[in-house]
């Protein structure tokens, strides 16, 4: 389940974009979002049924932080957070907005196609607002933070003061915060963002991760304070991400 929220304001905002603005070329998002280039198919169902999985487990209906991350790179974690937010923001009035919080390697909106603009490393530093860094995806319901400027040791901003501030304003305004960060290993950085958050789900691509390290990674977040929710399964049939598998939800 997600961590007990204190009372969350619910006159949240409006996202950043009219429901009927679509701002996406379709030949330039990347292939692997399912939830735009396959909506009907059997891969977009997939991430439907992570969503309803993340749905029941929150029952109060509650605005909530939700960390996708991995134990390494090129596990899937990046296009499994942005379907997901898709996925999530298909939902009647249920503002999301999907933070991409890898400022070393920042790729979500390369993969949406959009331009790189002020982002999270300026609202941690507070040379910007965050109402500033905030811009629409091209997605009904969905919003981006961006990365940013890229920083070379981003954990030097990555505080728990700091990120705790940030997630409870951003659930002011939206009922899920879906947050893309580095994979645990070599870097800290998915470490702290997971305990800040009210749930984490771990990125295991099949073939790719091994078992040990997957263990290990949970192991890691679990030490500083992350609620795993559990793991979900990329690349079941073969080496490239052609298909999405189940999932696990008790983080062993």
């Amino acid at each position: 389940m997600f961590r007990l929220d204190k009372k969350t304001k619910k006159n949240r905002a409006e996202p950043a974009m009219d429901d009927d603005t679509v701002v996406l070329v379709e030949k330039s998002v990347s292939p692997y979002l399912v939830l735009f280039h396959e909506p009907t198919g059997y891969r977009a169902e997939q991430m439907r049924g992570l969503r309803n999985k993340l749905i029941a487990m929150n029952p109060d209906d509650a605005a909530k932080t939700l960390v996708i991350t991995s134990a390494q790179k090129s596990d899937g974690k990046t296009t499994t957070a942005i379907n997901l937010a898709m996925a999530f923001a298909e939902r009647e009035r249920t503002p999301v907005i999907l933070v991409d919080a890898d400022m070393r390697a920042p790729s979500v909106e390369r993969n949406l196609q959009t331009n790189r603009s002020t982002g999270l490393s300026e609202v941690l530093l507070g040379s910007a607002q965050l109402e500033q860094a905030i811009h629409p995806s091209g997605v009904r319901n969905l919003d981006i933070l961006g990365a940013g400027s890229p920083l070379a040791v981003p954990s030097e901003i990555l505080t728990s003061h700091r990120i705790e501030e940030l997630y409870h304003r951003l659930k002011e305004r939206y009922q899920y915060v879906i947050v893309d960060t580095p994979a645990v290993k070599p870097v800290t950085d998915a470490s702290v963002l997971s305990s800040c958050a009210d749930g984490t789900i771990l990125v295991i691509r099949m073939l790719h991760s091994t078992k040990g390290q997957s263990k290990d990674a949970i192991r890691t977040l679990r030490e500083l304070g992350a609620n795993i929710l559990g793991t979900f399964v990329t690349a079941v049939r073969g080496e490239k991400m052609e298909t999405y598998g189940p999932s696990n939800w008790d983080g062993d």
